[in-house]
């Protein structure tokens, strides 16, 4: 008999991403997955390992807090649990996680948590990050676990929410092995030799810390270019980040692509010199994952997820405490040194296969739903 998961998540970006890979590669003859979203989230279906469509719910679950439109997603939740009547939920972000425990606890299903960043570390103020912090100790008195996306975010759960060391699994984001790397489908309007970054102007992704690195750079570097994708989705800081690239005259030395097509994502940084991120917090982030799959040296912040995946000096650099002048080093250091990117290079491909290849790790996950499907029996 197959052990049914209901999933419950706001679908976009990253989060969309790490369930649409899970439903692709978990075995579908032993596992039946269920999927609650948003209906603002974008109309494309859900498929399984056979490709086969995926039985969803739309309901109103948003990103933002709105404690009517909150409210009427836990109903609907629940009607629909108290229906399918799942072996397991898995809840995916902050919303989804909160729903998910809630609708758990009122219909006593098992509830698996994965935060893919919790919501405290995008708080920009002490109070909001007290709020946010004092909600996921809340919920974290229920009977629910943590499958943490990474070792950071494992350990945001034990040490700062307070979980028990039992309630708290792991399953690293992965993704499929990118093996053919298809032609571009928009124009090339960039030099051959560039660094790249994926990531939208938001106060989690830091670009104006990147901006600050590049404006160092090109002091030493005048031709040096970054190419930055996914600027365009959900972008609060973009003025302020176009503001800063005209006040240090960096018009000639950046482009933005502000949407663009995952294939033309796997192109553009498989044919790039390096991969940078100055992010201040991630879950895994599969971007970075991605340059590992294409074989990428890379420059890193040193923060949640990005410390999971490069390990300095190895497979790239980790650069501590938002120093801009050491980043900017250690870009121009791979820059010009081919012996140690191409070693970086070789090292980034092993790390991958060995950790976050899906076709590697997806029976590690089987394995945790059909451990935790049981406590329900």
């Amino acid at each position: 008999m197959k052990i049914k998961i209901v999933h419950i998540l706001h679908a976009v970006g990253g989060v969309d991403v790490s369930l649409r890979l899970i439903l692709a590669n978990i075995d579908s003859e032993k596992f039946e997955s269920i999927v609650i979203h948003g209906d603002s989230d974008k109309n494309e279906s859900f498929l399984n390992d056979k490709d086969d469509p995926v039985k969803n719910y739309p309901i109103s679950i948003i990103r933002n807090i709105k404690p009517s439109k909150d409210y009427k997603a836990i109903n609907a939740t629940s009607k629909i649990i108290k229906s399918e009547k799942p072996d397991l939920i898995h809840a995916h972000s902050a919303k989804g996680g909160v729903i998910g425990k809630i609708v758990g606890k009122m219909n006593s299903i098992p509830v698996l948590h994965t935060p893919q960043a919790y919501s405290f570390l995008s708080a920009d103020n002490k109070l909001k990050k007290n709020v946010f912090l004092g909600l996921e100790k809340f919920l974290s008195k229920w009977d629910n676990k943590i499958l943490a996306s990474s070792t950071s975010e494992k350990n945001r759960a034990l040490n700062e929410v307070g979980y028990k060391n039992e309630r708290v699994l792991l399953f690293n984001n992965s993704i499929n092995a990118i093996e053919t790397i298809p032609n571009l489908s928009i124009e090339k309007t960039w030099p051959d030799e560039y660094i790249c970054s994926v990531g939208r102007p938001s106060f989690q992704k830091n670009i104006e810390m990147m901006i600050e690195v590049l404006r160092q750079i090109k002091e030493k570097s005048p031709n040096v270019h970054l190419v930055l994708m996914g600027v365009g989705y959900h972008a609060p800081n973009l003025d302020h980040v176009k503001s800063l690239i005209k006040k240090y005259n960096l018009d000639s030395n950046i482009t933005l692509l502000e949407w663009t097509k995952r294939d033309d994502i796997f192109n553009i940084i498989k044919n790039s010199k390096l991969y940078i991120s100055t992010a201040r917090y991630e879950g895994l982030p599969y971007s970075v994952i991605e340059a590992l799959a294409l074989e990428k040296a890379c420059v890193v912040s040193d923060a949640d997820g990005n410390r999971d995946l490069i390990v300095d000096n190895e497979n790239g650099f980790v650069i501590k405490n938002e120093n801009i002048g050491q980043f900017a080093n250690a870009v121009l250091e791979l820059l010009r040194d081919d012996k140690k990117r191409k070693q970086f290079e070789e090292n980034s491909l092993k790390f991958f296969n060995e950790h976050f290849n899906i076709k590697n790790t997806i029976h590690k996950l089987e394995n945790i739903y059909k451990a935790e499907a049981q406590r329900k029996s």
